[in-house]
């Protein structure tokens, strides 16, 4: 049985060198791919692209900030998504426009900074030699959610160009780091929720397909060298789960549809799971068809039921690696240390 795992993204360390040495040397012979910890500003994920991306853009107004501090101090990434950024689009702005394309939303110069410390340190041996960098990109969906516009027509004028200026920003970071040496990561929350019907204002009737359009250009235009991988999320702002499902049955729909989508080879997907479930949220991996995609669940997380947890997912999916259910940026520093033993604990256990 298989024993490799993947660490979805965020890690809260100070600095993408804390993040290699700290955990891609303990992890790096059960890892396949090595994210750079999404340290500084993208440890908030959308929240960033709120404060750093919309909130000066010229065709758009700041509806709410997020609430100051108890010392009256500004707070650039909201509590909770009752606190989130919320937008309006101009009036008369009939489709939100992004310049400077490949470099306007951040990612691609953050990946191409990342990548020298990435393989200096693999140069020098202290990171696994068959690793690949791995780029962790928020969805658009889940970037641009229907709760930061109060007003839901406005998500029809800002997505379309949000995911021109997203798809430019994968095209560059392809052009800057070698294709054999490059994995990315579509990071979906929104999606998922939405899928389920748990998106206030919006059905469940048509989420597979108001979800997965985005990836016909997104993912369609990464190279075929380039690794390509989903991670699906039930949420952490305010607290994880944000949703909790009785089942995984629409996740693994989403899936379905997002490979589908995809118009290329995908190379992995995550699930998320839940603690305390039993076989019954487990029963639709039966259904899922990742088509050569390797798959990891979520399952390193209260380390109490994880054996349990392994057994009840294996009788519907027998071969799968282990991850966290999420990211990390939102876990206080001092219990990363602990984070990583849990993964380290987990990759024995499930041998």
């Amino acid at each position: 049985m298989s024993t490799d795992t993947l660490l979805v993204g965020s890690i809260p360390l100070d600095t993408v060198e804390d993040v290699f040495r700290q955990f891609g040397g303990p992890l790096g012979p059960s890892l396949k791919t090595m994210p750079d910890g999404e340290v500084g500003p993208r440890r908030h994920w959308i929240s960033r692209i709120h404060y750093q991306v919309l909130a000066g853009h010229p065709e758009l107004e700041v509806a709410r900030h997020p609430a100051a501090d108890d010392s009256g101090v500004e707070r650039q990434f909201p509590r909770n998504a009752g606190d989130s950024w919320l937008f309006k689009v101009k009036d008369g702005v009939e489709r939100v426009r992004f310049g400077d394309p490949g470099w306007r939303i951040g990612y691609a110069r953050d990946a191409v900074n990342s990548y020298f410390v990435f393989k200096t340190l693999r140069e020098k041996g202290e990171l696994a030699k068959h690793l690949r960098f791995q780029v962790s990109l928020a969805s658009v969906n889940s970037a641009l959610p229907p709760r930061i516009f109060p007003n839901h027509a406005d998500i029809a004028r800002i997505r379309p160009g949000f995911t021109e200026a997203m798809a430019a920003e994968a095209a560059m970071i392809c052009q800057k780091i070698p294709h054999n040496d490059l994995a990315i990561q579509w990071d979906c929350s929104t999606e998922v929720q939405d899928a389920y019907g748990a998106v206030q204002g919006f059905s469940a009737d048509g989420a597979i397909e108001r979800n997965t359009a985005q990836f016909r250009t997104l993912s369609a235009r990464i190279p075929e060298a380039v690794q390509l991988g989903y991670h699906f999320c039930f949420g952490t702002l305010g607290g994880w789960p944000r949703f909790a499902p009785a089942d995984l049955s629409a996740t693994v729909e989403l899936a379905n549809a997002t490979v589908e989508a995809s118009g290329r080879r995908v190379d992995w997907i995550h699930i998320p799971v839940l603690p305390d479930v039993g076989e019954a949220f487990f029963a639709p991996l039966k259904n899922l068809k990742p088509k050569g995609a390797r798959v990891y669940l979520g399952v390193v997380h209260h380390m109490d039921g994880f054996k349990q947890r392994i057994a009840h997912a294996r009788k519907f999916l027998p071969d799968f690696g282990v991850a966290g259910y999420c990211g990390f940026g939102r876990v206080p520093p001092a219990e990363i240390p602990g984070v990583l033993k849990e993964h380290q604990q987990a990759i024995e256990a499930a041998r």
